[in-house]
């Protein structure tokens, strides 16, 4: 990246362009473009953004962005294959850790634990319903008690008498 670098600084300084014109134009911090310069890589959160800043200068500097996106896919493809694998995961488990760290409220997803209690409410509720329309049912088809003190005594009176 420094070779990279070193190339756009040459071609900036060759089109007598300071590096604060060049930083208003482009809309970008001095620092940035010293750090693109400078091949500094890890002033840069995003590769992808780096990337796109570079292809940004070379095309305003009126370089070739072909050439200049080869060389930096190259400078990419090197620094990239010589990252460890515990260099990745402990960068993955920092990503992670920062995540965990800020939350905001209305991003953060909470999980409620539903105990029991619903549950049992829901079962109990469930058994009253039933009963309730057990009672209902059983005083809808009831047959009315008949006493013998409320009826006359008809048994004397009524005396059928067949004939053959």
């Amino acid at each position: 990246m420094k070779e990279l670098g070193e190339y756009l600084r040459q071609a900036r300084t060759s089109n007598g362009v300071s590096l604060t014109e060049a930083a208003e134009d482009l809309e970008l911090s001095t620092s940035q473009l010293e750090n693109i310069e400078s091949g500094n890589v890890k002033a840069f959160k995003d590769v992808y953004d780096l990337k796109s800043y570079v292809i940004q200068y070379a095309k305003y500097l009126g370089l070739d962005s072909e050439k200049v996106v080869d060389e930096f896919n190259g400078f990419l493809f090197e620094h990239t294959s010589k990252i460890s694998l515990e260099d990745i995961k402990a960068a993955q488990k920092k990503i992670e850790d920062s995540e965990k760290k800020v939350q905001s409220p209305y991003t953060k997803t909470y999980t409620k634990k539903i105990g029991p209690w619903p549950f049992i409410c829901v079962f109990l509720g469930f058994i009253l319903l039933i009963l309730i329309i057990y009672w209902v049912i059983s005083t809808i088809n009831r047959v009315p008690v008949r006493s013998e003190e409320l009826l006359p005594d008809l048994r004397e009176e009524l005396i059928y008498e067949f004939t053959y």
